[in-house]
């Protein structure tokens, strides 16, 4: 029996740790706080699949969106997923520009969506101000969908504690054992497990995790403020808005999730993420009012979060393992959310079948941990990113 150590207890971790169960492994997660207590649990999560470059990881996103519904009927029900459209527009001609030029590609890679009249907005999203769209086109995907990440954590925790798997919280990896060069096991102070394989899915942490073994990520740190709104049921917020300078979505109790790319770029790097500024979480709330008139009833947000987001340097996913610490399978990516049930299916096939050289070339070849990344940058979203914010700690 394949024996597997998976750190961190966020959307990856927790889709490892239920493919691996379900296909027999003896299971132990271990994971600092609690169940999407990092990361998963201080995110906008939604279907980015429109922002992907190149093709190639644009079609690996559309493969996971896909999967979040077979994930749900495997589980009974997608209680996490919450389809809707997705609405853009631009103000400016840069923006209306940039909107047409990528809604064109993606009609050309056969992605659903389409240009309408901002009349359409009364429809799309009746809760919006008509004042703060003066484009002259809206981009809608039709096929969008925003996610409850600790929703979804729990739900493939269960599944995974369910078929086996031992959970534990609040227990902090310290140390690897080490059997000559390869990883055979985690220590937690005077605690240690032994494995076949140890999974490091620890987000902002997996960088730290590899030097434990002597090794090094291509990655990199994005802090990034998610505010939430109190409840606000006239809001009939139908869809999730990309809009000018904000980001908004429903959330469960009738809230309103909001980010701002130009406002991450002004937050304290990821070393000290959690001293975000109050003047900074006025200007998000501002920003959401004057899309969506429901929020101005209101005069601060109910509360914000700080997700720090590991982001590899090309924007693209680590996984594998690098050649100076064998048994140390990585798993690492922006958008995780929406990448999750792929990416933690292919992850336990390839470490079910003795890792990814035993495992041969598949669909995670194009992204293992010892690539050379390049210099430029490849995700549309991640450079989208790096125009507003500088990279944090590593």
């Amino acid at each position: 029996m394949t024996r597997a150590i998976v750190l961190g207890a966020g959307v990856l971790g927790a889709s490892v740790a239920h493919r691996l169960a379900a296909a027999g492994a003896d299971v132990t997660v271990i994971e600092s706080g609690g169940p999407a207590a990092g990361t998963s649990g201080a995110t906008f999560s939604v279907d980015v699949t429109h922002l992907k470059t190149p093709h190639s990881y644009y079609e690996l996103n559309r493969l996971s969106s896909a999967e979040h519904i077979a994930l749900g009927e495997e589980l009974d029900g997608p209680a996490w997923r919450h389809p809707m459209p997705l609405v853009q527009w631009g103000n400016t001609p840069a923006e209306r520009h940039t909107l047409r030029e990528r809604a064109e590609r993606l009609q050309s890679w056969g992605h659903p969506c389409r240009f309408v009249d901002p009349k359409d907005l009364r429809e799309l999203a009746p809760g919006v101000d008509p004042a703060a769209c003066t484009g002259d086109e809206l981009v809608v995907h039709d096929h969008a969908s925003w996610y409850d990440a600790p929703r979804l954590v729990r739900n493939l925790l269960d599944r995974a504690a369910l078929q086996g798997a031992v959970i534990h919280y609040g227990v902090h990896a310290t140390g690897l054992l080490r059997s000559g060069d390869r990883v055979t096991g985690v220590v937690a102070g005077a605690r240690s497990w032994t494995a076949d394989w140890v999974v490091n899915c620890t987000g902002p942490h997996a960088g730290s995790v590899a030097e434990l073994a002597g090794s090094s990520l291509p990655m990199t740190l994005f802090p990034g403020l998610v505010g939430e709104s109190t409840p606000v049921p006239e809001a009939a917020l139908g869809a999730i808005l990309a809009a000018p300078g904000v980001d908004l979505r429903p959330a469960p109790d009738d809230r309103v999730l909001s980010i701002s790319w130009e406002i991450d770029a002004l937050l304290p790097d990821a070393s000290d993420a959690a001293a975000a500024r109050p003047d900074l979480e006025l200007d998000l709330h501002r920003r959401g009012q004057a899309v969506l008139a429901a929020l101005r009833s209101a005069p601060r947000l109910a509360g914000v979060r700080i997700g720090v987001r590991p982001v590899p340097f090309d924007g693209l996913p680590l996984a594998g393992v690098l050649p100076s610490a064998p048994g140390l399978y990585h798993l690492v990516s922006h958008s995780a959310v929406n990448l999750a049930p792929l990416l933690g299916r292919l992850a336990a096939e390839e470490i079910m079948a003795g890792g990814p050289d035993a495992a041969g070339a598949g669909a995670l070849a194009a992204y293992r941990a010892d690539r050379s990344t390049a210099a430029d940058v490849q995700d549309e979203s991640l450079r989208t990113m790096s125009n507003q914010s500088a990279p944090a700690a590593r």
